[in-house]
């Protein structure tokens, strides 16, 4: 039985962005998700460890995957009517690299940042 995450109150939800790009990056795979966050829920996301992209890729974790890896969450995205999303790095990232690829892709591919 999945036990949906409490509801957050109004004066709290009123200062979130609605949508927050997270990713995430290890020596093997690259994976990147939209966070619904007045209800803590995954919107949509996209990883390098997905069958399907597994033969396709060269490597799993270059900034060529995780360019591959945004172009595809953002197609997910627009199919389901998210136009616009809000970055969040954590501390130890810079807007460099896989980062960089990973925002790029998505924004060229049709998704706002906000």
């Amino acid at each position: 039985m999945v036990i949906p995450p409490p509801a957050r109150p109004p004066s709290v939800t009123k200062f979130l962005k609605p949508y927050v790009l997270k990713m995430h990056f290890t020596n093997k795979f690259v994976s990147a998700q939209v966070i619904h966050t007045p209800t803590a829920t995954v919107a949509s996301s996209a990883s390098s460890q997905e069958k399907a992209l597994r033969g396709s890729m060269e490597s799993t974790r270059d900034v060529a995957a995780a360019a591959k890896i945004g172009k595809l969450l953002a197609e997910r995205l627009l199919q389901k009517n998210i136009p616009a999303v809000a970055v969040h790095l954590k501390r130890e990232q810079k807007y460099h690299g896989k980062v960089k690829a990973v925002v790029d892709s998505v924004k060229d591919a049709g998704v706002k940042l906000l």
